[in-house]
């Protein structure tokens, strides 16, 4: 069992910054790929980025690619979302998600556990 739990979510300016953060528990973090997923209001959940369990390997949504930056540090059980340039229609509930396995994948289904989610509003 995983436990993930965010942070750092809050209410910014459109071009403002955040930065995310998921601490896990419960087994070796180095042994899951960790994901960052979103749902906004009325719509979806979808995907955000990814990182493979060694930080080597990095996937973005077009939506987010050149703004956020995934990153992990294995020694604090941490994953982070680094957002820059926010928009309001990242205004979201962001989800941290993490799958056994070296791979990460956009994929909500392949994801074993689950955080309860951090709040991001971007005011215009």
């Amino acid at each position: 069992q995983v436990q993930l739990v965010e942070s750092g979510g809050g209410l910014v300016q459109a071009g403002g910054s955040l930065r995310l953060s998921c601490a896990a528990s419960g087994r070796t973090f180095s042994n899951y790929a960790m994901g960052w997923f979103r749902q906004a209001p009325g719509k979806e959940r979808e995907f955000v980025a990814i990182i493979s369990w060694n930080g080597g390997i990095t996937y973005y949504a077009d939506s987010v690619k050149g703004r956020f930056t995934i990153s992990r540090d294995n020694a604090k059980n941490t994953v982070y979302l680094q957002m820059n340039s926010l928009k309001p229609e990242d205004t979201a509930v962001f989800y941290c998600a993490a799958r056994r396995g070296a791979s990460a994948y956009k994929e909500q289904r392949s994801y074993e556990y689950w955080g309860q989610g951090t709040q991001v509003t971007v005011s215009s």
